[in-house]
């Protein structure tokens, strides 16, 4: 059990690592959904769709394919609740809810963007949201729109399950609190 563990660890952190390094760059962005499209249609069974799912859905929405990554989030949601001893389980209440939250901003919900930001970090969070971090963008885009209370309180949340948060999390508050765009770095991109 505890090699099945790491092996799915190690296996994420290869998926999400390239995608770290490449995100800035467009065509890696096509390459990054390209790969995320190719892992859903190779999936063989429901549960290796719903590992597939995660990044299907945040890929989509990255192309601005916002009905595929719409459709690719409720679908991952819907599944969800089957694997929740798995350790994806949540990678996928964050990315779901991320995906959802930032379609929602896009359509000027703002009050279904914050609460889908908060649902994003309710869960034990998983190996990469303990270690790594979770993924910063719908903090980003609330805070771009002025929204420093829900930011301030997602990244208190954050808390209960990032414990090697380093400090990140205290300089970021600083800088909102400071009045100043906190540099999320790679968080950006999980």
């Amino acid at each position: 059990m505890r090699t099945l563990h790491l092996c799915s660890l190690l296996l994420a952190l290869a998926i999400a690592l390239p995608h770290i390094s490449r995100a800035a760059d467009p065509i890696h962005t096509q390459e990054a959904y390209n790969q995320a499209m190719g892992e859903l249609n190779r999936a063989k069974d429901q549960y290796a769709r719903w590992c597939a799912l995660n990044a299907a859905a945040k890929e989509s929405l990255n192309q601005g394919h916002d009905e595929d990554a719409k459709a690719f989030a409720e679908e991952l949601e819907r599944i969800a609740p089957i694997y929740k001893t798995d350790w994806n389980y949540g990678n996928a209440i964050q990315d779901y809810n991320l995906v959802l939250g930032r379609l929602a901003l896009k359509a000027d919900d703002l009050a279904t963007a914050r609460q889908r930001l908060i649902a994003s970090v309710q869960s034990k969070g998983s190996p990469q949201m303990n270690s790594f971090g979770p993924n910063m963008s719908l903090a980003k885009d609330l805070l771009a729109k002025g929204d420093k209370v829900i930011v301030l309180e997602y990244f208190e949340l954050c808390r209960k399950f990032w414990k090697l948060h380093r400090g990140r999390l205290d300089q970021w508050k600083k800088d909102i609190e400071e009045n100043r765009v906190p540099d999320c770095g790679a968080n950006l991109v999980f």
